[in-house]
């Protein structure tokens, strides 16, 4: 006999909260490096990007993520990350040299250069932009070999 799929909700987009140690600074950063509209809420975005940024009730408050744990199982050779991640953007292969240069021609600091590499089939680009505070935004793309 079959079961009677239960019927689920819907999640709608999600959006990153990031406690910050200057909210007007991390502001400008996000509107004059990253290029996000950024509004009076905290709310900085650009594209599929939506992060909220609020002021921290103190600098230790602010807590960019630890490099995490190094795995095994992944279904490639890849056994994680070799710095900790904050937010992951996944950017077009055709846009991710681009975006790079708009970043880093803004002031922005590219504290992982770009790098190529494979897993199994894929192959991919990533770099990682650090905030004020610290916080680590990877952009990544990739594509089939």
């Amino acid at each position: 006999m079959m079961e009677a799929s239960k019927p689920k909700g819907k999640f709608g987009q999600s959006l990153q909260v990031r406690l910050v140690s200057d909210l007007e600074k991390s502001q400008r950063y996000y509107r004059d490096v990253l290029g996000c509209k950024v509004d009076n809420w905290g709310h900085a975005e650009r594209d599929g990007m939506i992060i909220i940024l609020q002021q921290a009730s103190s600098q230790e408050d602010v807590r960019p993520n630890a490099l995490s744990k190094k795995r095994q199982d992944y279904p490639t050779g890849w056994e994680g990350p070799n710095f900790g991640w904050d937010t992951y953007i996944h950017v077009s292969w055709d846009d991710f040299d681009f975006l790079v240069e708009e970043i880093r021609g803004n002031g922005g600091f590219i504290a992982v250069e770009p790098f190529t590499d494979t897993h199994g089939i894929w192959e991919f680009k990533n770099t990682c932009i650090k905030d004020p505070d610290g916080y680590n935004i990877v952009l990544g793309s990739m594509r089939e070999l």
